[in-house]
């Protein structure tokens, strides 16, 4: 981690008093996660903070402390904005909409990420590629702002670990995080409970809609892929525009080297998430398409009509799959 990004960003905080967070659209527990982990912690320092979320919070992170607070679009004034888990400004949607043209320039004063496609466009620059996730960063951040972790705020940053490592399951995982953990523990957080929301718990809805996307699964060599539609998530009553976290179901097929989900998306777009195992990297295929992530796990939205980007993204993940793995850690 840069020291001087550090002390920089920590100055920063300590100075401005109205604070807004943003993290992206489509927000998973990272994201979330972050959001109000960060947004908590300073509050409790005497900040005032908004937090922002262009989509809101997903129902299964509903039941963080201070998601109720979570507003999806920033309003003056401020002094500050920081933005989370995000690799690319795209992705905050339109938290920032509406402000006045003396805060476009720059919209974004820190950026704090931990996505080794971020494309830093931030007036300043945090950004940790071999952490499991932003929150685990946000942890260590903290610590060393002299910013106390409550018992509320260790709930959320350790949502966000426990949901981008999958329970502790990606290749990435290091002592390191799970130290972080057990010391966020120490803080009172019922991790049981988290990982059973977070990780395990669907709603009907959300079942409904994996039901719908299971049912168009393909395999081809070494890749396995399903498709979900608009017409898929009204008959399901799903809210949501991503998932509903399917992927990680479909990454858990033995044999499939790559796996990818296509979800069709209001107007003309696909939003497209791949998986996969170690030795392969994704995220510069995601890149090629606008999107970004890690290695093992990324993700894009793509215009064009659902078969038009399936078959364009089918055809660059083929020309991964005819390389040898890679000795690289997914």
């Amino acid at each position: 981690m840069d020291e001087a990004v550090l002390r920089k960003i920590g100055g920063e905080i300590h100075k401005a008093q109205r604070i807004v967070v943003i993290s992206h659209i489509r927000p998973d527990g990272d994201a979330i996660g972050s959001l109000l982990g960060l947004g908590t912690a300073l509050r409790q320092i005497g900040k005032e903070v908004q937090m922002v979320s262009a989509d809101g919070v997903p129902s299964n992170y509903r039941h963080l402390p201070g998601s109720e607070c979570v507003i999806q679009r920033a309003k003056e004034p401020f002094d500050l904005v920081i933005v989370v888990d995000c690799s690319d400004l795209k992705r905050i949607g339109k938290a920032l909409d509406g402000i006045s043209a003396q805060n476009e320039a720059p919209k974004v004063d820190i950026n704090i990420d931990h996505h080794i496609t971020n494309l830093e466009f931030a007036r300043v620059n945090l950004v940790v590629p071999e952490a499991v996730a932003t929150a685990e960063v946000l942890t260590e951040c903290l610590q060393r702002w002299n910013v106390p972790i409550t018992s509320e705020t260790a709930a959320s940053l350790v949502t966000g670990i426990v949901t981008d490592t999958l329970g502790f399951r990606t290749a990435n995982v290091t002592p390191k995080a799970m130290r972080t953990t057990a010391d966020l523990m120490e803080s009172g957080v019922n991790m049981p409970e988290l990982y059973m929301r977070s990780l395990v718990q669907r709603s009907y809805e959300a079942v409904r809609f994996w039901s719908a996307g299971l049912s168009t699964m393909e395999k081809e060599n070494g890749m396995v892929w399903a498709t979900l539609t608009q017409a898929d998530r009204q008959v399901a009553g799903y809210s949501g525009r991503d998932d509903a976290d399917l992927i990680n179901v479909l990454s858990s097929i033995g044999d499939a080297d790559i796996t990818m989900i296509f979800v069709e998306q209001p107007g003309e777009g696909v939003k497209v998430s791949w998986r996969a195992k170690p030795g392969f990297d994704v995220s510069q295929i995601a890149l090629r398409f606008g999107g970004g992530g890690h290695p093992a796990a990324a993700g894009a939205e793509i215009p064009g009509t659902l078969e038009e980007v399936r078959q364009l993204v089918l055809q660059e993940t083929r020309l991964l799959l005819v390389d040898e793995p890679t000795s690289q850690p997914a």
